[in-house]
């Protein structure tokens, strides 16, 4: 998928699903009913040893059977590790910090870099080094409260916000009224019981009221 069309569609749904399992058969399972529940892109992170492997078959099935989802890959720290996983396919690359090298090796794949952020010169050594959105976390440490204080210096910045967003009309008005370009959501959408009981239907329905209640704000504004 090209960089615009993904970037598009993360700000258009607002919510992109965080997830990892080392189970593939558990991770099509969850992104399916991400899909169903109206997900256009989605961030396998990579938080486990079979974390490439998993992530490489996702690519492939993915393509074939979701048409329209933009996969990527989440906590990558080096530009190694990224070239790697842009070798394997990934649509986007989102890291938990500032390293300029993982956006070099983004750039010259075309594909979006998402790096983690939390002070005003963090942003603007993203944007310097190619970053046109970046992640604010952790969201519930640094507070709605910021992403309105830099709309003066920075009213252009497209912020992402992950840690602390939850699936409730209350979190995501806080954060789509302090001005979110989208939010990441993992564990509230994935509840490990709710994995376990192997209950995809309730994760279709969790992430679909997630992504109406960024579409009722966004009408009510």
């Amino acid at each position: 998928m090209d960089k615009e069309t993904t970037l598009t569609l993360l700000n258009q749904v607002g919510v992109l699903p965080l997830f990892y399992h080392g189970d593939i058969e558990i991770a099509k399972e969850v992104i399916n009913a991400s899909y169903r529940g109206g997900a256009r892109a989605f961030e396998f992170t990579n938080r486990g040893e079979n974390a490439f492997t998993v992530f490489t078959e996702l690519v492939a099935y993915t393509k074939e059977s979701l048409p329209g989802l933009s996969m990527g890959i989440g906590t990558i720290y080096d530009a190694e590790t990224a070239q790697k996983f842009i070798d394997a396919g990934t649509d986007f690359i989102v890291t938990p910090c500032l390293n300029p090298a993982v956006g070099y090796a983004c750039a010259k794949a075309n594909i979006p870099w998402i790096p983690g952020v939390s002070t005003l010169t963090e942003i603007y050594n993203a944007q310097q080094a190619g970053a046109e959105v970046v992640k604010l976390f952790p969201g519930d440490v640094v507070g709605s409260k910021f992403i309105k204080a830099i709309r003066g210096p920075m009213p252009n910045v497209k912020i992402m916000v992950t840690g602390g967003v939850q699936p409730t009309a209350e979190s995501i008005n806080e954060w789509f009224g302090a001005g979110a370009y989208a939010v990441g959501l993992g564990s509230n959408l994935f509840p490990k019981d709710i994995i376990e009981a192997g209950n995809y239907s309730w994760i279709e329905q969790k992430v679909a009221e997630s992504i109406a209640l960024v579409a009722q704000f966004r009408k009510a504004s």
